[in-house]
């Protein structure tokens, strides 16, 4: 789900993570590979959100992870199956 800037703010303010900015050399192929989605880089990795089931629309997202950390020096990105995490980011009834 590609996330208006509003609805950026108020993920941004239940997770912390930033969002990677659309003109980030990656985000051509992140959109390939997983769809149009705003991408979340937070501690443990690369993240996207997902609507969670609604009639009304959006109402919240979950949280799945795309990618961890690594340990190297530099640390590297490390790509692995989509893995769901425990964060759902709540957004304002849409009207």
């Amino acid at each position: 789900m590609q996330l208006t800037p509003a609805q950026v703010k108020r993920a941004l303010s239940q997770f912390d993570a930033e969002a990677v900015p659309t003109d980030h050399p990656a985000l051509p192929q992140l959109t390939r590979l997983f769809g149009n989605h705003t991408f979340l880089l937070d501690r443990t990795g690369l993240n996207m959100a997902v609507p969670t089931d609604s009639e009304t629309g959006p109402q919240a997202c979950q949280v799945i992870n795309l990618a961890t950390w690594n340990y190297g020096d530099p640390p590297v990105l490390e790509p692995h199956e989509p893995t769901p995490t425990d964060v759902v980011i709540q957004f304002e009834t849409m009207h």
